[in-house]
Formats: structure tokens, C-alpha cells, sequence
């Protein structure tokens, strides 16, 4: 499957995977950060069942503070 993640193409043997299972596959282990998939907010506790396709547009934001 194709898709866009970050505003850059990927390709992933699977048909289809989880958004958890997506953020372990590129090793995105940063706790605090915003993930949209086709412009809708996910919310953490539904990762483990939101299903990324062939297509989608996915963004993974990460929130960072400062002063």
C-alpha cells in the first residue's frame, strides 16, 4: 500500500495496518504528538482500531514546549 505520511510517500507490504501499528513500524516513540488520518484527529486510545488504507494522507504531529 501507498500512502502519504508527513507530506512524503511510503510504501508498506501490508494492504492495510493499524495507526499503532504504523507508529512502530517507523519507530515513532515520542508520547506527546497529534495523529490525523485524512485530516480526522485520532485519538489515542483508538489506535490500536483506526485502520490506515491504501491512499490515505496521515499526519503525525509532534507537540513540543519551551520557553
Amino acid at each position: 500500500m501507498k500512502i502519504t505520511l508527513n507530506n512524503r510517500e511510503e510504501t508498506f507490504a501490508q494492504e492495510s495496518m493499524t495507526v499503532t501499528e504504523l507508529l512502530e513500524s517507523k519507530n515513532m516513540t515520542f508520547k506527546m504528538r497529534i495523529v490525523k488520518v485524512n485530516g480526522k484527529l485520532i485519538k489515542r486510545e483508538q489506535y490500536d482500531n483506526e485502520v490506515i488504507r491504501d491512499g490515505d494522507n496521515v499526519d503525525v504531529i509532534y507537540l513540543m514546549s519551551g520557553g
